[in-house]
C-alpha cells in the first residue's frame, strides 16, 4: 500500500513538471482537445470513460493519474481524462524502462502523406523507402478495440488514451505531412527538418517548424499563476466561444481519413504558405494566421472526439 501511494506521488509530481516542461501541443494542446471533448460527453460517455483509465494495467501507470484527494469527483474525472490524452507521449520517459519498452510507440503518432511541388504545383508521392507512421490506421484499430465487447476493460483503457492521443494528433497539421524537397529527398519529417533559425545555430537552440506549430497554444496564451486545470479549461472554453460545436456541425461526423486529408490540406496551403522562410523566424502575419488554424483544428477535434466516445461509450 505504501509503495503504491509513494509511486502515485512520484507520478503526480512526474506529470506537473511535464505539464510545464513539454509545452506543445502534446501536453496543452492535447488537454484542451480532451477539454473540449468532455464538455461534449454525456454523463454515461463520461463515466464509463472514467471506470475504463482507471481500470488500466498497473505497469502502464495510467491509472494512477487519477488523484485521490479533496474536490469534486467531477473534477477529478475530468482531470484524469485529459492527462489520459497525454499518455501516449509521457510513456517516452526512458527512466522508466519497462513502461517505455511496453507502451511507447513512435511511429503511431503520425500519418505522413508525402508530396512535393514541381512547376508551382503540388505534386503527391509514392513513400519515398522511409517510415510514414501509422497513427490513422492505429486510430481504427483501437476504436474497433473499444466496440468490442469481448475485450477487457484494461485492454479497452490503453484502446482509449491512444484514440483520445491520435484524434488530437491527426488535427495537427504537421502530423499528416512529409514534404519532399532537394534538402530533404525522404521527407521533412513533419517539418521537423525545416529550420526557422539561422544556419549554423547550435542545435540545442535551434527552432523547427514542427516546434512552431506543436507549441503555439501555449506561447500565445500565457500560463501566469494559473494552475494546470484552471488554464487548460481557460484555454478549452476561449477556443469554444471563437469556434462553438453548432457552427461546425456538419464537419463533425466525418471519416477518420477525412482528417487526415484536412490536415495534409493545410500542410500543403497554411503550414507551408509562400510567407514562410527557412532559416527564418515567420512573420507576424504567418503567427497570426497559425494561431487561428491551430484553435480551430483543436474545436474540431475536441467535438469530434466528444462525439466518437458518445457514440461508443455512451450507450
Amino acid at each position: 500500500m505504501l509503495n503504491k501511494i509513494v509511486k502515485t506521488l512520484l507520478i503526480s509530481i512526474f506529470s506537473l513538471v511535464f505539464s510545464y516542461s513539454a509545452a506543445a501541443w502534446d501536453d496543452v494542446g492535447h488537454k484542451t482537445t480532451a477539454y473540449i471533448a468532455w464538455q461534449q460527453m454525456t454523463p454515461e460517455a463520461r463515466e464509463r470513460a472514467s471506470k475504463l483509465l482507471q481500470s488500466a494495467p498497473e505497469d502502464s501507470d495510467l491509472s494512477v493519474f487519477f488523484m485521490q484527494d479533496a474536490r469534486p469527483l467531477e473534477l477529478r474525472r475530468l482531470d484524469h481524462f485529459m492527462t489520459a490524452a497525454t499518455w501516449a507521449d509521457v510513456v517516452r520517459d526512458r527512466n522508466l524502462n519497462v513502461r517505455y519498452r511496453k507502451y511507447h510507440k513512435s511511429n503511431w503518432h503520425y500519418y505522413d502523406t508525402f508530396w512535393t511541388v514541381e512547376n508551382n504545383q503540388i505534386k503527391f508521392i509514392e513513400n519515398p523507402n522511409t517510415e510514414g507512421g501509422k497513427a490513422l490506421e492505429k486510430l481504427i484499430e483501437f476504436e474497433k478495440v473499444l466496440r468490442d465487447s469481448s475485450v477487457n476493460d484494461a485492454e479497452k483503457a490503453i484502446a482509449l488514451a491512444w484514440v483520445m492521443h491520435l484524434v488530437g494528433d491527426l488535427h495537427q497539421p504537421l502530423h499528416n505531412s512529409a514534404r519532399v524537397t532537394e534538402t530533404e529527398p525522404k521527407g521533412d519529417q513533419g517539418g521537423n527538418l525545416f529550420l526557422l533559425t539561422p544556419q549554423g545555430t547550435p542545435r540545442e537552440q535551434q527552432d523547427n517548424l514542427h516546434w512552431f506549430w506543436d507549441s503555439i497554444i501555449v506561447r500565445n496564451i500565457p500560463r501566469g499563476e494559473a494552475c494546470d486545470t484552471e488554464y487548460i479549461s481557460g484555454v478549452g472554453k476561449r477556443i469554444m466561444k471563437k469556434y462553438p460545436a453548432a457552427k461546425m456541425q456538419n464537419r463533425i461526423e466525418t471519416e477518420f481519413r477525412q482528417w487526415h486529408k484536412e490536415g495534409v490540406e493545410l500542410a500543403q496551403t497554411k503550414v507551408f504558405s509562400p510567407a514562410l522562410k527557412r532559416f527564418e523566424t515567420p512573420s507576424a502575419a504567418y503567427k497570426k494566421e497559425a494561431m487561428k488554424t491551430s484553435e480551430e483544428r483543436i474545436a474540431l477535434a475536441g467535438y469530434r472526439m466528444g462525439a466518437l466516445l458518445n457514440r461508443i461509450l455512451g450507450q
